[in-house]
């Protein structure tokens, strides 16, 4: 039992004795750092905004053009063009490629 417990003290003491040298480390790191933050601004890859669904459809050549459905799959876009009301149907993945119209 005595065995027992000197080796639990002394691995203790090697506990304790280790946690001020790695602080130490850490400390030393700290002025070699720049003292700009660098922030990475990045837009989450979603899928097609109703935004860039109706901007694209308006480049098209899709007067009043609205949003009339969206669903996980597919984006719709209905407005005028020169022939009457038409829709268009865009993929509801990024860059919102279009499907048919």
């Amino acid at each position: 039992m005595t065995h027992f417990l000197t080796k639990a003290c002394l691995a203790a003491v090697l506990a304790l004795a280790s946690i001020p040298a790695t602080v130490s480390t850490a400390a030393a790191a700290g002025p070699q750092t720049s003292f700009l933050v660098e922030a990475q601004y990045h837009r989450p890859i979603r899928g097609c905004s109703p935004m860039h669904a109706v901007r694209k459809a308006r480049y098209f050549g899709l007067h009043r053009a609205h949003v009339t459905r969206m669903s996980p799959r597919v984006v719709v876009v209905a407005g005028r063009d020169h022939r009457g009301w038409d829709r268009m149907f865009f993929a509801n993945v990024r860059g919102c490629p279009l499907i048919r119209r």
